[in-house]
């Protein structure tokens, strides 16, 4: 895709702001491809400017540049947004460009050819034929960034939990990154009940939202922490919602091991989506992991490297799990799951 964006010489114009229109506008820069200008739909477009652009609506930047490329620079799983995308694409060329939200490095012909051995590697190990449309679709998706290879290969949460999952009542259920508590109401949705629930969340204004409609019942351990590899700090960027993310540079709070916190006890089903820490929170559980082969959930889209790193790291620990791959409703292709049973 930006290979294509180069040679063609068209107008690039970015629609949203934001983080991902950052990342979209810098990495187009390192192409030598500078945006003729930015738009935002109509209820958002209040005469304010991004990266020194005017923001202004579609139809306006549509008018100026009748040719223009159009790069969705956001995320979104809303009906009504979707259905504004699929319009705008009757209109003029849509891309929707992955760029990794944690880390660096771009998914390019190039990268999927260095990392060919090891994708190979997870594309043979599973289990069933809408896994491997999903993989395949995904990847030709991240090359191309045509969003119709995500609508090609969508399917509902509750498929997942149905065939795949298949959760009781009884489960030992570890929510890593439990954010408000809306995961564990979808577990609730598909199980009816549990034995016990441990529940990290690391930031302060969620793990309020979360201990308020969880805190008081029984058997709810929660954790106002990171999922990590080790127990003690770490530092960490928190912006009251979904994308608060480790860092370096971020004010130091708790972080534990899944190992730590269970010392010996049983889980059987874990759920990562620890956004980009999800190696370090799978190798804090690897003694549970060994000892007792929980069923899993992890999130595949937070970084470049996750649709192979994760599942070899899995099965380095151990071989024997069946892995599954699911997409559902969601621009660009952030909400991509394994499934480890």
């Amino acid at each position: 895709m930006w290979d294509y964006l180069k040679k063609s010489n068209r107008p690039v114009a970015i629609y949203g702001m934001g983080n991902g229109a950052d990342k979209i506008i810098d990495t187009l820069a390192d192409y030598g491809i500078k945006p003729v200008g930015v738009f935002a739909s109509d209820d958002f477009v209040r005469g304010q400017s991004f990266r020194g652009f005017t923001v202004k609506r579609y139809d306006e930047l549509k008018a100026e540049y009748p040719d223009m490329i159009v790069l969705v620079a956001f995320g979104t799983f809303r009906d009504e947004v979707i259905g504004n995308i699929k319009k705008i694409s009757k209109q003029s060329e849509v891309f929707a460009p992955d760029v990794p939200v944690y880390g660096g490095g771009l998914f390019t012909k190039k990268y999927a050819n260095e990392k060919r051995e090891e994708l190979k590697k997870v594309y043979n190990m599973l289990a069933d034929e809408q896994s491997k449309r999903v993989f395949e679709n995904c990847i030709n998706y991240r090359l191309s960034g045509k969003i119709d290879y995500l609508f090609d290969c969508q399917t509902d949460p509750k498929e997942a939990f149905d065939n795949i999952l298949k959760l009781g009542e009884d489960e030992v259920y570890c929510d890593l990154g439990a954010y408000n508590g809306d995961t564990i109401d979808e577990f609730f949705s598909f199980t009816g009940g549990y034995k016990k629930i441990y529940a990290f969340e690391p930031d302060q204004k969620n793990f309020k939202k979360l201990s308020k409609k969880y805190g008081e019942k029984k058997n709810v351990f929660l954790f106002n922490s990171a999922a990590n590899d080790f127990s003690g700090e770490i530092g960490f960027l928190t912006n009251g919602g979904r994308h608060s993310v480790a860092s370096d540079n971020g004010e130091k709070i708790s972080a534990c091991s899944l190992d730590d916190v269970l010392n010996g006890e049983m889980a059987n089903y874990i759920k990562y989506d620890v956004e980009g820490m999800e190696e370090k929170a799978i190798l804090g559980a690897k003694q549970t992991i060994l000892k007792y082969k929980p069923k899993m959930l992890i999130s595949a889209y937070h970084r470049t490297e996750d649709y192979f790193k994760l599942p070899l790291l899995i099965n380095s620990i151990r071989d024997d799990y069946k892995v599954y791959m699911r997409h559902y409703k969601y621009i660009p292709a952030w909400d991509t799951q394994f499934y480890f049973v």
